[in-house]
């Protein structure tokens, strides 16, 4: 007889309740093994939305009593007996989705006051669904993260967390201009964009290099709008998940090879990552500098 091994993958069990029905987002937040800080985020969430929500969650493993809880809350979540990554957390979360809308946020943020709202207000400005929005992002320390808005150290977990400077301080943190290029965590789509190019790439898996990927994909489908809302602010306590991953995907080379162009230059030529927003992007000037970017990617 021969045991073949199924993929954890293959194994993902879903669970929905009668929860939010008036829900205006999907909130889809993958989680591995951190409790706290997802009761800490799911906190901020009920506490400092303006409107309801449909949270939905992706639980890798659980062994800290997260499935438990989850289900104890009766909050709509799908399960892995073993951590999938992020690629497919995030597309079992979202095919639980009941909203149109879907935003992707981790389990170690904090989200601000009314950061919804701000979203919101400009979905509502827009006549079309080919946007990517993205809410500013605030971390403790600097790092390689290029959707960073601004360092500024309020705490490195729930227990440090300075929660009322925070909410004083960020407005004046973040005093700059919307800008171009969102992405990473802390952003929305819309559902119907959001099926069109397949969700997150699982050859990505576990999932480093995946949000320029996702960008990209929404990029070849015709989407040029996307925006960081300046008053949309979220609070992340950084890497407390992707820090414990042992066995990393080289997205660097994966997202070259598969693109035919380095991750930076389509952050910083196509995206204009960080630059004042003045609205739909256009297709970058072909320089010899950017095609010389191009032919090297091929040896990556």
């Amino acid at each position: 007889m021969i045991h073949q091994r199924v993929p954890a993958m293959q194994t993902i069990e879903y669970k929905t309740f009668d929860s939010a029905p008036n829900a205006r987002f999907s909130i889809l937040i993958p989680t591995w093994n951190n409790l706290k800080y997802l009761q800490y985020c799911l906190r901020s969430i009920q506490k400092n939305s303006r409107f309801p929500h449909q949270v939905v969650l992706h639980v890798n493993e659980g062994a800290d009593g997260t499935r438990d809880w989850v289900e104890r809350e009766q909050m709509d979540f799908s399960w892995s007996k073993e951590n999938v990554g992020i690629c497919f957390a995030m597309n079992a979360a979202a095919s639980l989705a009941r909203t149109e809308y879907l935003v992707y946020i981790n389990d170690d943020m904090y989200v601000g006051p009314d950061w919804d709202r701000y979203l919101w207000d400009e979905i509502e400005r827009l006549d079309h669904i080919y946007f990517l929005l993205g809410s500013a992002l605030i971390e403790p320390r600097g790092g390689t993260n290029p959707n960073v808005t601004v360092c500024a150290d309020f705490g490195d977990s729930p227990d440090s967390f300075q929660e009322s400077e925070f909410l004083e301080r960020s407005p004046q943190l973040l005093s700059r201009p919307d800008w171009n290029g969102a992405g990473g965590a802390g952003v929305l789509v819309h559902k119907k964009i959001w099926d069109l190019v397949g969700g997150y790439s699982v050859e990505f898996t576990p999932g480093l290099y995946s949000d320029p990927d996702f960008s990209m994909k929404l990029w070849q489908s015709g989407v040029r709008y996307f925006k960081g809302i300046a008053q949309s602010r979220i609070f992340h306590f950084q890497a407390k998940s992707t820090g414990r991953i042992v066995k990393r995907n080289d997205g660097r080379k994966q997202f070259a090879r598969k693109w035919k162009i380095p991750s930076s230059r389509f952050v910083r030529d196509y995206l204009r990552l960080t630059t004042p927003f003045e609205g739909p992007l256009k297709e970058p000037e072909e320089t010899l500098d950017l095609k010389f970017a191009r032919w090297r990617s091929r040896w990556l």
